[in-house]
């Protein structure tokens, strides 16, 4: 009868089951919004504070303010199920991990959590809901579909800072995340060689900041290690990974992970892992009570580059506890997770995987920034993956886009919309910009051509404008006044953006990460501009105009060039690339074509040329063959790769260069000291007639010396037929130019 009555009052009250008017972040699986609203008064009755989460407490006493405690006034009550002062609200309470029942109206509010964490997550959502002293009346239902949701810190490259990851932290429990991975690449402690070692003073005092700040935030550090390289299949490295672990137990740390990824060798034997892990699990998870569930990182983590036949997942499955989990980062290394992908691992491990979802990690693309929309992952398997985190950009902050996205995703993924929680994030990191921030980011989304061959959406709304434009100006020499006006005001907004961004560098640490791409977006929007005007100049047959403008844009390429050289010189997609998906390839054809007819028509020379890639890369081998190539002055180089690279019996890769170059040098490191044994290297004066070059070879690295042999292609062959395992580090052809 109650429900019905319910019912009934919603009908004649407008109340909705579930409120499209309400944000709340995630969105919760049940809501029943009353009409109206409550103003918080200026005394309260705190009920159940001595019982309750402390920190749910603290940050409920913090929210409240000025507002002062008392026996009269606004009853609020607080606590966990089987607590006295919410025992009248028991039914209520999602039976579910996490869960939480909140309440809402002018009598009282109630936050009842199935645990400590649910009534941290309760008051979170009352935080969000709370606008100028006031309330909706409300009842939510509430509980994460997955179990373990966060972010994995296993990026290659710069690790995040220690302030960047304790906003991270805030930033997690705000948005109801419970794990954090701690698994930077290039951590030296984390490891081999120094896996070993206990983290200096400096740095275990960090850690252990961080452990404190992450239980605050109702957050699960976990450590993890990564010792696969180097490991012995011993009691002296098994009592020194134990010993390892304890260390960091004694700062605070009560997570734990060992990953086995990209390594090759006597490591990546799953019946050794596994017994170790057992060991691991069975020596000191199990022996602690306070200690969460063991994870594990497999050296096959995604399809791609699983070997059935070998059984090394199905070893994995068979032979580890069941309580160890397993990352998998789905059909290939960067992959969307998909029905048939997960039904395919969880059959073989004999559990459901927990997914280490790669984006918008960028450790192969770091020319490029990731911050559009988080989609692709299927809606409907909440239920057959134990976790889901995402790897991050070497941005902290510019990956909270994302990271906000997969916080909403991982709690309630049948309801989650991409599209309006990618603007929210946004609104919710720089609201004070969230304009120009979401502009920029509709630009600068998509990964470029890349190795994975990975990609994703990016300036869409502009892409039949600039599709039409170029189409129409490439076959009829003309174009719409409506295309050449979106087009001038899509590069004013560039400009614009760029600028407001830029004015707030003070006050938000996002701005300091991608104050580079700023600039080169900027002088992308300008350069637009100017290539437009010199369409229309050409038109009105206007050759000062023209010529006027041409320099300019050269100018303006130049600056980019500049910047392209100066900014983010790593070692492996060095320089700062922007809206290289739509607008780039748009400005870059229509200067080409512009300055080609102009030429033709007034018999001039001007340099037609914008940046591109003369030189091709030729592979079989599968790994490599969609691998970039980059130039910087006279070296032409591959991309290099960050995982193992299998390459096949006489598999090869060729770089064929656009013309003939005395050559002066070959640089190539594989990550292995014996590649004599098996590897060719061959140069081409003309890309038909190969002759075998003699390499040098010092550790892990080979130089052959060409001594201005005339090359048009160099090529790297494995002349046995048996497979051989590599890391691409570097490949490095110099030419004199």
């Amino acid at each position: 009868m109650k429900k019905i009555h319910l019912a009934i009052i919603c009908l004649f009250t407008g109340c909705n089951i579930f409120a499209q008017n309400i944000d709340v972040q995630p969105i919760p699986q049940q809501i029943s919004k009353h009409n109206g609203q409550i103003n918080l008064s200026e005394t309260y009755q705190l009920l159940g504070a001595t019982e309750a989460s402390p920190y749910a407490v603290q940050e409920l006493k913090d929210l409240l303010g000025e507002k002062q405690p008392a026996n009269i006034g606004l009853r609020i009550y607080i606590g966990e199920k089987g607590d006295k002062s919410i025992r009248k609200f028991t039914r209520q309470i999602p039976n579910q991990k996490e869960g939480y029942y909140l309440s809402i109206n002018e009598k009282e509010i109630v936050l009842a959590g199935n645990d400590e964490r649910g009534t941290y997550y309760a008051l979170q959502t009352l935080k969000q809901l709370l606008k100028d002293n006031q309330l909706p009346v409300v009842e939510i239902q509430d509980y994460p579909a997955i179990r373990y949701r966060g972010v994995v810190e296993g990026f290659y490259g710069t690790p995040w800072s220690h302030e960047a990851r304790l906003r991270q932290l805030q930033f997690y429990g705000e948005n109801k995340m419970n794990t954090y991975i701690y698994g930077p690449k290039d951590d030296p402690y984390h490891s081999s060689p120094n896996w070993r070692l206990p983290y200096p003073e400096k740095e275990a005092r960090q850690l252990q900041e961080l452990v404190k700040v992450a239980k605050e935030n109702e957050v699960d550090f976990v450590w993890a290690i990564h010792p696969g390289q180097d490991i012995q299949w011993n009691q002296t490295d098994r009592d020194l990974l134990l010993a390892k672990f304890e260390r960091m137990y004694v700062l605070g740390v009560r997570s734990f992970a060992v990953f086995f990824d990209d390594i090759s060798g006597e490591g990546t034997n799953p019946v050794k892992q596994a017994e170790l892990l057992n060991y691991i699990d069975e020596h000191f998870v199990k022996i602690k009570p306070d200690v969460t569930p063991l994870i594990m990182c497999p050296t096959e983590y995604n399809k791609s580059w699983s070997d059935p036949a070998k059984g090394y997942l199905t070893t994995l499955g068979d032979k580890l506890n069941p309580s160890i989990q397993i990352m998998w980062t789905g059909d290939r290394v960067i992959s969307d997770i998909t029905k048939d992908g997960i039904e395919w691992i969880n059959e073989r491990i004999k559990r459901p995987a927990y997914i280490w979802w790669n984006f918008p990690v960028s450790d192969y693309v770091r020319d490029h920034l990731l911050m559009g929309p988080v989609y692709g992952n299927d809606t409907q398997i909440a239920d057959q993956m134990s976790g889901f985190v995402t790897n991050p950009m070497e941005h902290a902050e510019a990956s909270k886009i994302a990271i906000y996205s997969v916080a909403s995703y991982a709690w309630n993924p049948t309801k989650y919309n991409s599209e309006k929680t990618w603007k929210d994030a946004i609104m919710n990191i720089l609201p004070d910009a969230a304009t120009e921030l979401e502009f920029f980011a509709t630009h600068n989304s998509d990964l470029g051509p890349n190795g994975h061959k990975y990609r994703r959406e990016e300036s869409v709304n502009l892409q039949p404008t600039a599709q039409s434009f170029t189409e129409s100006y490439l076959k009829k020499q003309t174009y719409t006044e409506e295309d050449f006006s979106i087009l001038q005001e899509t590069f004013n907004q560039m400009i614009e953006s760029s600028d407001i961004l830029a004015a707030h560098i003070d006050n938000n640490p996002i701005i300091a990460e991608i104050m580079p791409w700023l600039h080169q977006f900027k002088l992308l929007g300008e350069t637009g501009n100017e290539v437009l005007a010199m369409t229309k100049a050409y038109n009105q047959h206007d050759q000062s105009l023209f010529m006027r403008k041409y320099k300019h844009v050269k100018a303006l390429q130049q600056q980019m060039f500049q910047i392209d050289q100066t900014y983010n010189q790593n070692p492996y997609q060095p320089g700062i690339k922007t809206a290289e998906k739509v607008i780039k390839p748009l400005i870059d054809q229509t200067f080409s074509i512009v300055t080609q007819r102009y030429n033709q028509k007034y018999n001039t020379l001007l340099n037609a040329e914008t940046n591109y890639m003369p030189h091709k890369l030729i592979s079989d081998i599968s790994q490599i063959k969609n691998l970039p190539l980059q130039v910087k002055t006279n070296r032409i180089q591959i991309s290099p790769a960050l995982e193992v690279i299998k390459w096949p019996g006489n598999g090869s890769l060729t770089i064929e260069l656009d013309q003939v170059y005395p050559g002066e040098n070959i640089d190539i490191d594989f990550g292995k000291p014996e590649i004599a044994a098996w590897g060719s290297l061959e140069i081409s004066a003309n890309g038909k007639d190969w002759s075998k070059i003699n390499f040098t070879q010092e550790k892990n690295r080979l130089t052959a010396s060409l001594q201005k042999k005339p090359i048009k292609a160099v090529r790297f062959t494995n002349i046995q037929n048996q497979e051989q395992e590599i890391y691409l580090r570097r490949f490095v052809i110099t030419i004199d130019k």
